[in-house]
Parts: structure tokens; sequence; C-alpha cells
């Protein structure tokens, strides 16, 4: 019977910091600081106001030379869209997203993009963006030039958890030059589970082994650090996602007791594009969207985006 011989126990203190030692650094991960660091000290010259964003989902590998991994089921697009947002808003944007996730911009271009292009009644090697589509993607292509011709976005990439957690803690302490000017907008699916480097088989698991039995380890809740050492000045928003709406409320108090950060984003699996709440230690806000406006292409992202730049403002002029 294959196993991979893990032990599932409960985090402490220190796992957060014993989490890095045990795992391996991101491919060009000195390069990925430098990036980060260079595009935080050009906005806080400029004095604008950065948002991380965090988007995405992150693999659990179960082998050192990865064939198979344990993922979830986000795409990115509330990260990608909220960064459009951001953006527009006058932020500074670190888009720290999965490998091929949705992408602030991209995201607009159809899924298959051979839909959108016709042949040039003049010359049949000129490809061009029907009419209708060109329409539709005009404005997102103006703004997207925008922003990536005065140097608003800065895009990293992850794909497995190790990965997250290091560009994140990169990430964070580069934005924590700013100050308060600085916000954490966590909206990626982090693994709650993974399984330490030095009992992951370094080869394929086979499967003429027989069944296999996954014993996994908890992921060390990073929020703490992240709020008490990395960043610890700027406005930090993380998410809650649940399937029960009795206990959302609760979670998400609970969350904000715990790791003493500004706010946090609650919202259920089956209405998480049309209805969240905002929740801070004294207050909770429900946003939602009408059927109008969600008929009309509103986006959630817009609203929820509009209120954290206000709640921020109004800690930046407190």
């Amino acid at each position: 019977m294959a196993n991979t011989n893990t032990t599932n126990t409960n985090s402490t203190d220190t796992d957060d910091f014993n989490f890095f030692h045990d795992l391996s650094p991101p491919d060009s991960y000195e390069t990925k600081k430098d990036k980060l660091n260079q595009f935080a000290n050009t906005h806080v010259l400029l004095k604008n106001r950065i948002v991380l964003v965090t988007s995405g989902g992150t693999t659990v590998p179960l082998e050192s030379r990865t064939v198979r991994f344990i993922d979830n089921f986000s795409i990115g697009t509330r990260g990608a869209t909220s960064a459009e947002y951001f953006l527009k808003q006058g932020y500074a944007v670190i888009f720290l997203h999965r490998q091929r996730s949705l992408l602030p911009f991209y995201q607009r271009v159809e899924k298959n993009i051979l839909d959108i292009l016709i042949f040039s009644d003049e010359d049949e090697n000129d490809i061009k963006v029907s009419r209708t589509h060109a329409k539709k993607l005009a404005p997102f292509l103006k703004d997207y030039q925008t922003f990536k011709d005065t140097g608003m976005l800065c895009m990293v990439e992850f794909t497995t958890l190790s990965d997250y957690l290091y560009l994140l803690r990169a990430a964070c302490e580069a934005i924590s030059v700013c100050g308060n000017k600085g916000m954490i907008y966590l909206a990626a699916a982090v693994s709650d589970f993974y399984i330490p480097k030095g009992l992951m088989p370094e080869h394929k698991i086979q499967s003429s082994d027989g069944a296999l039995q996954l014993s996994l380890e908890m992921t060390p809740k990073m929020l703490k650090p992240l709020v008490k050492d990395w960043v610890p000045k700027a406005f930090i928003i993380s998410f809650k996602l649940e399937t029960n709406h009795e206990i959302l409320i609760e979670k998400a108090k609970k969350a904000l007791a715990t790791y003493n950060h500004q706010m946090v984003i609650a919202n259920l699996l089956d209405t998480r594009k049309k209805e969240v709440y905002i929740v801070t230690k004294e207050t909770e806000e429900r946003v939602q969207l009408t059927e109008e406006e969600l008929a009309a292409g509103r986006e959630i992202e817009q609203p929820i985006i509009d209120k954290l730049v206000a709640y921020h403002t109004d800690l930046l002029l407190s």
C-alpha cells in the first residue's frame, strides 16, 4: 500500500518560521524579490498607495519530482477583477497570482480567441479583431496599456503552496516601506494542508503499490506573522469562504480577534459573485448586487473595492 508517511498535527507559534526551512523557495526567488522591492520603492518615491492582491489557488505536490498534486477550484476571478478596480482607483498593484490563472484585463478576452478574430478583406494574411468584439474589448485594452505604460502593475506568479508563501512574505516586506499607505488583499485560495519536503517521496508514487493513503500536516497560519512582523502598518484584508451561512460572520469575527487585522470579506460559496459581508471588529456590512445589476454586467468587486478604498482613506486621515 502506498503511503506518504506524513502525520496530521496542529500548528504551533513557531511553525510559520520552521515552514520556510522545511520547504524550498521558488525558482528565480531572488530575481522576483528584487522585482518586488524595486516596484515598491518606485511607488514610495511617487507617494502612491500600493496594494498587494493575491489570487488563484496553490498546489500541494505529492512527490518531490512532481507528477501528482492536490489543487482547488480557484481560477482567480476575484483577484484579477479586484486588481483592475484598484488600478482604476489609483493604486499601484502587485498581483501575486497562480501560474495560468486569470490576469487583470487579459481575462476580458474570450476563452477561445479564434472566435473573435477575422481575416481582413484586403489581405488574407492580415488578421484583426471582429468589430463586435473590438467594441467590447477597446476600453479594457486602453486601461491595460495605460497602467502598463505607467508602471502601475507588477505581476509575479506562483504555483505551489511553498512558492506562494515565500513570495507572499517577500511582497509584504517590500510593501512595508510605504507604511500605512500599503494594503494587503488576500484573495488567494491557500491550501490548508501540505506534505513536508522531508516526508515527501522523491519519485512518482506507483499505482502498483496499491491504494494510496495520505496524511497531511496543517499549513501554518501565516496571517499572524504577516500582521505582526512582515507588514505591521498596512491595511490588511483577509477572506473567509464558507458553505454554511450560520457560521459565516462568527468565523470572520474569530479571525479578526485571532490575528488582529483590520477586515475580513466573508462570503458563501454559492452566492460569492453577488453577495459578500465586509466585517470589522465593530461592524458588519452586507454588499449585494441586484438581479438587474447582475444582468447589466456589474461586478461585485467594484463596490467591494470602492468601500475598501474609502476605509483606507479614513484610516490615513485619522
